[in-house]
Formats: structure tokens, sequence, C-alpha cells
């Protein structure tokens, strides 16, 4: 798994929901100027609720916008087994159990998956509570995320 091609699936991922969300806010927007939307009375709210939705998806709009710009410019960093864990890192996670996680360490949009190959590669932030038990620690160090019942245990087996 090259980091460079996940970098550009972030990016694609972007532009893609940058996309829909344009379409939908225009949609939104064209609703809520429409002459059926023109209230009759004061409850009659149909096209305020539109042009609320429009906004939203609009600011919506921005962030992503915000974050394909910064993923685009993005410089990817080298990491070996001996390099702490910063930005643009790709971590590989397991649990006790076994099972592994895939992460991403970027800049903003935090929550977005990718799927590489068979492989779902999760974008998180340093300011996550994930980010920040991973940020400056090393491969092979074990990790705590959550408290109580739920807290979950990783080893951190390969960070490139």
């Amino acid at each position: 798994m090259h980091k460079s091609h996940i970098l550009k699936l972030i990016v694609e991922q972007l532009s893609h929901d940058l996309g829909v969300l344009f379409k939908a806010a225009k949609t939104a927007h064209e609703a809520s100027i429409h002459e059926e939307n023109i209230p009759d009375n004061k409850y009659d709210t149909l096209g305020l609720e539109a042009s609320y939705i429009a906004q939203g998806q609009a600011n919506r709009a921005q962030e992503i916008k915000q974050a394909l710009q910064s993923y685009s410019h993005l410089t990817l960093q080298r990491f070996d087994d001996d390099s702490a864990i910063r930005l643009t890192a790709l971590v590989t996670l397991q649990t006790m159990d076994g099972a592994t996680k895939t992460i991403f360490i970027g800049p903003l949009e935090g929550g977005l998956r990718v799927m590489d190959h068979q492989t779902e590669v999760t974008v998180i932030t340093p300011g996550s509570p994930l980010g920040r038990s991973l940020i400056g620690r090393r491969t092979g160090d074990c990790i705590e995320v959550g408290s109580g019942s739920s807290c979950k245990e990783f080893e951190i087996v390969q960070a490139c």
C-alpha cells in the first residue's frame, strides 16, 4: 500500500463529495426561491427551510473545498520503524484479537474512508482521540483509546 495512492484516493473522494454537495446546495437554493415556495402566510416556511438547507450545504461544501486544497498541497513524510508518528503517517493498528485497522493521519476530514483494494483506510486528524494517542509513538508501541468499558487497546504494527 503506497501513501501516494492513498492521498490520491482521498483527493478523488473529496472532489466527488464536493461535486455532490455543490449540486445539492444549488438544488436547495433553487427550491428556496421557487415561486411555488413563496409563503402564503406566516406559517408557510417551506422556502425558509429550503434556504437553511442550502446554506448548510454551501457551508459544508466550503469545508470540503478547504480540505481538498489542503490535501492537494500535502507533502507526504517518510517514516521507518524508529520514526515518531506524525501528520501523513499511514498506520496499521492491531487489536489483541488480531483484527487490523489502517489509519491515515491527515490535516482535515477525520472520518473520511477510502478503499485501497480490499483495505479500508480511515482518515483521522491529530486532534482526534486516536490521533492524540498515536502522535509521537512508534512501531511496536501499544496505545489505549477510550475509557472504562469502551477502552480499546491497539498495537502499532506498521507506520510508513
